[in-house]
């Protein structure tokens, strides 16, 4: 990677128009779904959120060499339809010449950053519709969190409904991975609860002028038959934090994969930093469950 790496730092320095071009000469896939109507998509938008850790290791995500090599890695799995992303690192998988044939999901809102008293108040501070359409990808992803004791949830909601009017004008899919969240010892914490996952899908499912070009990320949590049935929207499971017992992870999401508006995966630290650092064989698994 030290040569690629050096090689981004100079088209970065000295020709930071070829991003553009790159992004122009990207080969694009015909559809966004493949023959198996599925899409796996690794996630790579932790970092700009400042959420460095994966698992046990809590600057994982700082080294961006090592990073990008994981990342490239997991694109040339067979199986592996896209990456989703900020725009840093996009564009250095799109100067690496790995997303061709790829679907690209622009991450939007990454300004409620990790461990912060502005947390709730997640601004969009990444990609907009506009950029994202301008680019040729795919579509936009957004983070709506829901804390019923935090006003600026509001502030979100609001932004989250009108990135999803401007990307449905754009014809993109707007990805909302809705939460209800609390905060407890100074830390925003998920409700991974059936009701309350439920409650976060029927607002999330509701936002914006039309509901057309919405998908939903949703994590995977006891009951989800009863969860998913709170809304006609496609949905994708998230993969969620590290664990140790990856194979009881693996089985939860082969359950739930089983639902019929589950067409999909959007994982990252999970595969990119699996407990035996094998990214190829932590990814191949997980396309292995969803494409059986």
């Amino acid at each position: 990677m030290h040569d690629r790496r050096r090689a981004i730092l100079e088209v970065r320095t000295r020709r930071p128009h070829a991003i553009a071009e790159a992004a122009a000469q990207r080969k694009r896939r015909p559809a966004l779904l493949g023959g198996d109507h599925q899409l796996f998509i690794i996630a790579a938008d932790h970092a700009a959120r400042g959420a460095l850790r994966a698992g046990e290791r809590p600057m994982a995500l700082a080294d961006r060499a090592d990073l990008l090599d994981r990342l490239s890695l997991a694109l040339s799995r067979p199986g592996v339809d896209g990456v989703l992303g900020t725009a840093d690192i996009i564009e250095d998988l799109l100067l690496l010449g790995v997303l061709d044939a790829k679907v690209v999901i622009g991450s939007m809102n990454r300004g409620g950053l990790a461990g912060t008293v502005f947390e709730i108040d997640d601004r969009f501070t990444g990609y907009d519709a506009a950029a994202i359409a301008r680019m040729g990808f795919e579509g936009g992803k957004m983070l709506f969190r829901i804390d019923p004791d935090d006003p600026a949830t509001v502030r979100t909601m609001a932004a989250c409904a009108r990135a999803v009017n401007e990307l449905a004008a754009h014809g993109l899919m707007a990805m909302i991975e809705p939460f209800i969240s609390h905060r407890a010892d100074g830390r925003v914490r998920n409700d991974l609860t059936p009701d309350a996952v439920i409650r976060s899908i029927a607002v999330a499912s509701g936002l914006g002028v039309t509901s057309a070009y919405t998908w939903l990320k949703v994590p995977v949590v006891a009951d989800m038959e009863r969860v998913l049935a709170a809304s006609t929207l496609p949905a994708l499971l998230l993969g969620g934090e590290v664990s140790a017992d990856q194979d009881a992870v693996f089985t939860q999401w082969h359950k739930a994969l089983q639902i019929p508006s589950v067409h999909g995966l959007v994982v990252g630290r999970t595969l990119l930093f699996p407990p035996d650092d094998d990214v190829a064989g932590a990814v191949d698994a997980a396309v292995g469950l969803m494409r059986a």
